[in-house]
């Protein structure tokens, strides 16, 4: 579509605008394209935006100020990619269900506390001395050594009381087993 298109009614008719797709389509779509990164649907769907904007203003296709309404398709095709970009970016990321069976699931809080209260009330049933090795090896993070050290009894026993317990430990919590080796 060139200077001194004919309008219609204040609008630009069909055929109008076929013409305008016709004549500036490929380089509105090849802009768009590498503006959109090489999403083609994106480009395409920019593309129609653009020339319902066109139809939508059909006073900025009178085009006796200048030979071609090219630098408004264009300009109009650059605003409306930059305006998806950032809708594109204020929001999340878009994920496909591929994705989400495919995503490591993580406890919550709330799980995780659960686990916590099973594990101290299971420690309870303990006797005295499975429970002293058990804390201050797993819970306090002391050396067989230092734990024997601590509680004046021989390497030996600390190992043997520490292997105790955590049995015991796996039969009173059995959905916990693995994660009691």
């Amino acid at each position: 579509m060139t200077a001194g298109s004919t309008l219609t009614n204040g609008t630009t008719a069909e055929h109008e605008l076929a013409a305008l797709q016709r004549e500036h389509g490929r380089p509105l779509f090849a802009l768009l394209l590498r503006l959109c990164d090489g999403d083609r649907q994106r480009a395409e769907d920019l593309v129609q935006e653009t020339l319902v904007r066109a139809w939508q203003h059909p006073e900025a296709l009178r085009a006796d100020d200048f030979e071609s309404v090219r630098p408004w398709l264009m300009t109009v095709a650059r605003r409306l990619a930059i305006d998806a970009r950032r809708a594109r970016q204020a929001r999340p990321a878009e994920v496909g269900d591929a994705v989400l069976e495919n995503a490591r699931v993580i406890s919550d809080h709330a799980e995780r506390a659960a686990a916590m209260l099973d594990v101290r009330q299971a420690v309870k049933t303990l006797t005295p001395e499975h429970r002293e090795v058990l804390v201050l090896v797993y819970f306090q993070g002391a050396s067989v050594a230092e734990a024997a050290a601590t509680l004046g009894i021989p390497p030996g026993t600390v190992k043997s009381r520490a292997y105790y317990a955590l049995r015991a430990l796996r039969r009173v919590l059995p959905g916990y087993a693995g994660d009691l080796r």
